[in-house]
């Protein structure tokens, strides 16, 4: 355990019906007990998991009418004995009340560090550690869904697993190598052969989910292409519910890019209106016309946006060549005013599904959302997959992890002794830990958990 007592303001400070001081430390309920006046005990007396009344004092003056919530460890969040002060939600009173903890023996604590002693105490892996504060900063429902999972021990689970399955081949080849009167290592070579396809089938699932996980979890990059004037600012105006972008008949009038976050059943899109693509001489449309490849190239989703009362002209050929190897959808716009475009046409050439749309009318709004969902899978992470791996750091590990297996098969086919086996073995062994928080450097943690907010 830490040898000092910390305390933060836990609840944000802002303006609040409720503001929340948390104490945690060694010296926590004697820290209390010196701001903190209940009626006829101590906070130190108190049981655990209790609710007190009473009010905070600097010396002898009031400073607010509270309630002490008192937990004794290791059954706490950072598994040290801890107070939480809760009081009138208003930043002075919470400043003051802190500033009182302060000054009596406790420091105000790092950006993480209650997560950080939750870790270090054993009360959270790093992975669960990590699942905090992206579930504080979840903006969509899947990134809650997927954060809790991850929190509740989801992700932990599944990685001790695949380690223990590991642990036992390295545990038989040291006991091989060790003894091998009494250990015969006939055959092991094709039972180790096919142990490896199922576990790296389930790491290279993770991997994938992860990439997915990520795009949703942070929200689906969506670029909208078109040439000049085929609705493309009308659609991000539809998409927001405001007039966000200008609209005119002027070709050219959007001459950089737009961005606007929406949400469409529980996912996120990071809208990206863009500047009509079309050769021009005009050197400011130029530079917006290159911003727009730009976003398209760096893009999740291109929605293509098509004036169907038009035939298509070079312009488009060239934005349908933007789309190669990506996901799109193909919207013909101005479908009210009569399409020259059949669906079945555009879907043959383009390759890509069309959709008759009217910006103006809000035709096809629906069709769109319910394809963008469907395109991305979103319904089915976390339902065919328990596990949903959103962070880079977890998807490193495993793709580490998956080369280390890799090379072991390549060592079984090269006929290699089984203590080449064991090398690769443990090196995939060491990366999977690296997810839980073992063996990770204190640099590492502290980089992690350095990126929290104040107060967890």
């Amino acid at each position: 355990m830490a040898a000092d007592t910390i305390a933060a303001i836990a609840s944000g400070l802002t303006y609040g019906g409720i503001g929340i001081i948390r104490i945690s430390g060694d010296q926590a309920f004697l820290v209390g007990d010196a701001v903190v006046r209940l009626k006829g005990k101590t906070l130190s007396e108190a049981k655990s998991h209790t609710v007190h009344y009473g009010f905070v004092y600097e010396k002898d003056e009031p400073v607010d009418e509270i309630l002490a919530v008192v937990m004794r460890g290791p059954h706490s969040f950072t598994g040290e004995d801890t107070v939480e002060i809760q009081c009138h939600g208003g930043p002075l009173v919470m400043k003051k009340i802190l500033e009182t903890v302060i000054g009596h023996g406790a420091r105000l604590a790092e950006p993480g560090e209650f997560s950080k002693r939750a870790f270090l105490n054993g009360r959270l892996d790093l992975s669960q550690a990590e699942a905090v504060m992206e579930l504080i900063e979840a903006q969509n429902e899947f990134a809650r869904k997927a954060s809790l999972e991850q929190l509740n021990g989801a992700v932990s689970q599944k990685i001790r697993k695949l380690r223990e399955q590991i642990l036992y081949q390295l545990a038989f080849i040291e006991a091989a190598l060790d003894d091998p009167e009494h250990i015969s290592t006939e055959g092991y070579r094709e039972k180790l052969k096919e142990m490896l396809e199922p576990l790296k089938k389930e790491i290279q699932d993770l991997i994938e989910g992860a990439e997915k996980g990520k795009i949703l979890s942070d929200g689906i990059r969506t670029v909208i292409l078109g040439r000049p004037n085929a609705g493309k600012s009308s659609l991000l105006n539809l998409l927001t519910g405001e007039e966000r972008a200008i609209v005119t008949e002027i070709e050219g009038t959007t001459r950089d890019t737009l961005e606007e976050n929406i949400r469409i059943g529980g996912i996120s899109l990071r809208l990206i209106d863009t500047a009509g693509i079309r050769n021009t001489e005009d050197q400011v449309e130029k530079i917006g016309v290159e911003r727009a490849r730009e976003q398209a190239e760096k893009a999740d989703l291109l929605l293509y946006v098509v004036d169907s009362s038009k035939p298509l002209d070079q312009n488009d050929r060239e934005i349908l060549s933007l789309l190669k190897g990506r996901k799109a959808i193909i919207l013909l716009n101005k479908s009210d005013l009569g399409s020259v475009l059949a669906v079945e046409e555009m879907e043959s050439m383009a390759g890509y599904p069309a959709i008759p749309f009217s910006a103006k009318e809000g035709i096809g709004k629906e069709k769109l959302e319910r394809s963008i969902v469907e395109l991305f899978d979103a319904g089915s992470i976390g339902k065919n997959q328990q596990v949903t791996v959103t962070n880079v750091r977890h998807k490193e590990a495993l793709m580490h992890a998956f080369d280390s297996l890799k090379l072991v098969e390549d060592s079984i086919c090269q006929g290699m002794p089984e203590d080449f086996f064991s090398i690769d073995l443990m090196d995939a062994y060491r990366e999977l830990g690296l997810i839980l928080g073992e063996e990770v450097e204190d640099d590492l943690v502290n980089e992690i958990f350095s990126k929290f907010c104040m107060g967890k």
